[in-house]
């Protein structure tokens, strides 16, 4: 309990800079046997998966009876800095994989961005895959920045339309992720507030004059 209230504080701590995290499910293992220059075969550990969808409406999170929604735009990363993206465990842990020596690949289709991860080269990736194999943990969850948003007040929808930078891809064994707090930066939080004050503060008035209208009659 100590550790998850840990790693759920290191969290927060690095949505003070914007940093957003969208977990998803779709995860697929496979082992690949591949020969080296040298003749040895070696066993390849691939844990890949679609980390975004585009143009898919998803919701965030639920205010009073209002849910807001988010759509990353299917140009979103196309000038995002995916320069040096690691592949870690809750966000924190030791480093697995990652872009900048080939053992992670990042790449986008006509329907999103998806991710490859080659886990056998740490004795930490190792176990790590076969814990995602065995259903021990069953999601992933990735961090970025936002560059440029748009926000349809009518429909409660953010569109993503500029990413500007995609920091990691992590396994994560517990539910945190799911959470307003981590699914929503706070300037959106307080969008979400002011309109249910108005939405609120409108509902009050309609009563007051209800009221005012059956004490005439």
């Amino acid at each position: 309990m100590e550790i998850k209230e840990k790693k759920s504080k290191e969290i927060l701590e690095r949505l003070k800079n914007d940093r957003m995290y969208r977990t998803f499910t779709n995860l697929k293992v496979r082992q690949e046997e591949i020969e080296d220059d040298q003749g040895h075969k070696n066993e390849e550990m691939i844990v890949e998966g679609q980390a975004v969808t585009f143009e898919k409406e998803t919701v965030l999170f639920k205010c009073g009876e209002t849910e807001y929604k988010e759509i990353i735009d299917r140009n979103a990363f196309s000038e995002a800095d995916m320069s040096d993206v690691i592949f870690n465990y809750n966000h924190g842990g030791k480093v697995v994989a990652r872009t900048r020596n080939k053992t992670l690949e990042l790449y986008i289709d006509a329907n999103g961005l998806n991710i490859k991860a080659r886990l056998d080269g740490t004795a930490e990736g190792r176990k790590l895959y076969e814990e995602i194999k065995g259903g021990y943990i069953d999601r992933m969850s990735f961090s970025f920045t936002i560059k440029e948003e748009s926000y349809n007040q009518e429909k409660h929808i953010w569109r993503v339309l500029k990413v500007d930078k995609l920091y990691d891809v992590s396994a994560v064994d517990f539910p945190a992720y799911d959470t307003t707090s981590i699914s929503a930066r706070s300037s959106r939080l307080a969008v979400a507030e002011r309109e249910q004050k108005a939405l609120d503060r409108a509902k009050l008035l309609k009563d007051r004059s209800k009221k005012l209208l059956s004490k005439t009659y």
